[in-house]
């Protein structure tokens, strides 16, 4: 069985329970503005990766963070082609080296977007060109390490005069927290992985 294969049996399993899921705010979703990410997992036989983004430590907002490539929603895209197209616009991923599994739960943010992550493989080693405008670095995070939720530690931080609760996982010297540590938390539940 393919991994993709794989993924689209578990996301299909998994997105047929009700699970509490994890979400920085409890706003309704047409009150946030709509984005999405490409969760892309690299198809490794020995151990495939969540391919991660390091974002320019000048930009406007997240300075700094690991993310998955992804942004806001034009008018008129759906969350898929929202993702494919950051994708290619963030790392040069091509839309035809992307094989699409599927959206997963909306992930609401305390800074005012309603985030679709798409779930896809993508061949390994697969040639990247960052941009460098909005791409500091990139790596792949071994799945089986992101989804163990052992190494998924809640930790607190005084944020807009209140404390806030967040994940942090680390993988080597990266540090993976606030919203793509929630998302990954969130499909940690949905896929057995």
């Amino acid at each position: 069985m393919s991994l993709a294969q794989r993924l689209a049996r578990l996301h299909a399993e998994g997105h047929a329970q009700a699970i509490e899921l994890a979400n920085e705010v409890d706003r309704a979703e047409h009150e946030l503005r709509p984005a999405a990410v490409l969760a892309a997992i690299t198809e490794r036989n020995d151990r495939p990766g969540f391919l991660l983004i390091h974002r320019p430590s000048n930009m406007r907002s997240h300075p700094g963070q690991v993310a998955f490539p992804g942004g806001k929603i034009d008018p008129g895209e759906t969350p898929v082609e929202a993702a494919l197209r950051e994708a290619y616009e963030e790392l040069g991923i091509h839309q035809r080296d992307v094989t699409v599994i599927g959206a997963s739960d909306v992930y609401r943010t305390n800074s005012g977007y309603a985030i679709t992550p798409v779930i896809a493989v993508i061949p390994p080693d697969l040639e990247l060109n960052p941009s460098p405008t909005e791409v500091a670095q990139w790596f792949e995070a071994p799945v089986d390490h992101v989804f163990d939720t052992r190494n998924h530690n809640q930790q607190s931080a005084f944020w807009q005069g209140r404390e806030r609760r967040y994940i942090e996982l680390m993988w080597q010297q990266h540090r993976i927290w606030g919203v793509t540590a929630g998302i990954i938390s969130n499909l940690a539940r949905r896929i057995a992985w």
